[in-house]
């Protein structure tokens, strides 16, 4: 029995289309491949980042140690560096003992406080609610899940700090061969445009830094006699861990003021209202002490794009992503600004300038 033969056509039809499934799933790949290695490079860009703002520090440091002295550059740079680090060597020697207490103390009173929270929340039928929700199996591991996914990273916390702390040093040691080095791969014509943006986010980074120092500084004397005046356990770590979390715009202010009023309330009503007064306003205070100067050092951001940039960032990266929401966004703004709006801008006056009748002409 003799079969049928198909059609030439046909079969280069069929060879096509497996052609063109083969092409599709391996443009799928490798886009996915892509995005895995811009993600884990992603991460990378803002360890740089980190290392990079650690290094401004050092080099602002420098700057006020070498117009203060009139020292040349190597040595104020040495004190710099080694200075910043025997200051939190002796301030962790000295406080480290309390600290340690406070935290033991702090993890025994813990468990405690947030039973007596429980106990009061149940009280209400929509803090009955809220309890049903959060006890439930599946709500409570999808919170565990996701607190997980949040605060992690690529390469791990401790790997991080490494890698953070390396580079900045090396960024320290010789930062024109990192400023020259990326100079160089910018056309001739455009090198003046890279130095002009260079300084720009070097000026803005600078000013970050000591708006966030301040904040740090501010708010942890604040809360701690605050909280030492109203008889409140663990004063010192509660403002030490506010300090540190004053880092993360919007969200480390109401992260840091929990556990406080969780542990006021283990005292009376009224004494976690007065805490959380004490935190509201030394909050209140501290940014509007600051904020101008942050202002007056960097872009003006629009507070609900500063919201947007946390939530993206802690999405893609975690707790290091949060941190750096806003000086990255603050880059983003200046490259957007020197690469976009301005070249608009001129583009905009050359065109104005071009339809303007010549005065000359018409006499």
């Amino acid at each position: 029995m003799i079969r049928d033969k198909k059609p030439a056509e046909t079969v280069e039809k069929e060879l096509t289309y497996i052609q063109k499934v083969w092409h599709t799933v391996a443009i799928v790949a490798l886009l996915v491949v892509v995005i895995l290695i811009a993600r884990v490079a992603f991460n990378v860009l803002l360890m740089v980042l980190a290392g990079t703002l650690i290094s401004t520090y050092f080099h602002g440091l420098g700057d006020l140690i070498q117009r203060k002295t009139k020292w040349k550059r190597k040595p104020a740079m040495y004190i710099s560096v080694g200075g910043t680090f025997i200051l939190l060597g002796l301030l962790f020697w000295f406080m480290g003992a309390n600290i340690q207490k406070q935290v033991k103390e702090l993890s025994d009173t813990l468990p405690h406080t947030v039973a007596n929270f429980k106990a009061k929340l149940s009280e209400t039928s929509l803090g009955q609610k809220v309890l049903d929700y959060t006890q439930d199996d599946d709500n409570s591991q999808k919170l565990i899940v996701t607190a997980q996914h949040f605060f992690s990273t690529s390469f791990g916390v401790m790997g991080n700090i490494y890698i953070i702390m390396f580079l900045s040093i090396f960024f320290t040691l010789n930062p024109s061969v990192y400023k020259d080095g990326i100079i160089l791969l910018v056309p001739h014509d455009r090198k003046e445009l890279a130095k002009c943006i260079i300084d720009r986010i070097s000026f803005s980074l600078k000013g970050w830094l000591k708006g966030m120092l301040l904040s740090i500084v501010l708010i942890t004397i604040m809360l701690f006699t605050g909280l030492t005046i109203m008889g409140i356990p663990a004063a010192l770590v509660l403002a030490l861990f506010a300090g540190m979390l004053k880092i993360i715009p919007n969200f480390g202010s109401l992260a840091a003021m929990i556990p406080g009023v969780l542990l006021a309330l283990t005292i009376s009503l009224n004494s976690a209202i007065i805490v959380a007064l004490i935190y509201i306003v030394s909050q209140t205070i501290v940014s509007n002490i600051v904020t101008p100067i942050i202002q007056n050092k960097m872009i003006n951001l629009p507070p609900a794009l500063t919201i947007i940039s946390q939530v993206l960032m802690g999405t893609l990266s975690g707790v290091l992503g949060i941190i750096l929401a806003v000086p990255l966004l603050s880059i983003v703004f200046i490259l957007v600004d020197e690469l976009y709006v301005k070249k608009i801008n001129d583009e905009d006056d050359v065109r104005s300038v071009q339809s303007k009748p010549d005065p000359t002409l018409a006499d």
